[in-house]
């Protein structure tokens, strides 16, 4: 007889898996946060995407976090994780997939292109606490994400202290700037 339990567990991993797969997850945060066989994953993978996993990733340097656009988005991922977790009480790669849901609708509703994979948002996660935390900015008092172990005693963020190169393409509507909707496609709000 088939317990009614292990069936329930095996299609709860089986669904995390595919909406991690859905969300862009690689095979090594699948494995990691999955009880399912790397072969099941694999057969999972290419059923959902269409293709095999890609080959395995060196893991991402702690320091790619501190670099100035990656730092911003990583810091925007941190406090939506942080926040679920307190005020939602929700835990491990739920919490991730939930934060990353939500980071991406930020993305989406500001007009600009996500630097964050889910993996990288997990592996974000893995470092906080250890190699990476969070300080408020001497200048704006929001928390951004700093080196754990190199915490300066008035830390700026990186929209404080832009790179001169981005804040004038912000001031242009470039990349950083949030545009009009009218003005996506280059266009003074015409609207003919």
């Amino acid at each position: 007889m088939v317990d009614a339990n292990t069936d329930h567990s095996e299609a709860d991993e089986i669904q995390r898996a595919v909406e991690l797969i859905h969300l862009g997850a690689r095979l090594q945060l699948l494995e990691s946060e999955t009880r399912l066989s790397r072969e099941r994953l694999v057969a999972l993978y290419e059923e959902v995407t269409g293709a095999a996993p890609g080959a395995a990733m060196p893991p991402l340097p702690a320091d790619w976090f501190l670099v100035w656009k990656p730092n911003i988005h990583a810091s925007l991922f941190i406090s939506i994780w942080r926040y679920l977790k307190t005020f939602f009480g929700m835990q491990g790669v739920d919490a991730i997939m939930q934060a990353y849901r939500l980071y991406l609708g930020h993305m989406q509703a500001t007009c600009l292109d996500p630097i964050l994979s889910v993996t990288r948002a997990w592996t974000l996660t893995r470092y906080f606490g250890v190699l990476l935390d969070t300080a408020p900015c001497s200048a704006c008092g929001h928390d951004f994400v700093v080196d754990a172990h190199a915490v300066k005693s008035s830390p700026v963020c990186g929209f404080c202290r832009a790179p001169v190169a981005e804040t004038t393409a912000h001031r242009e509507g470039g990349e950083l700037g949030y545009k009009a909707a009218g003005d996506r496609t280059g266009q003074e709000g015409d609207s003919r």
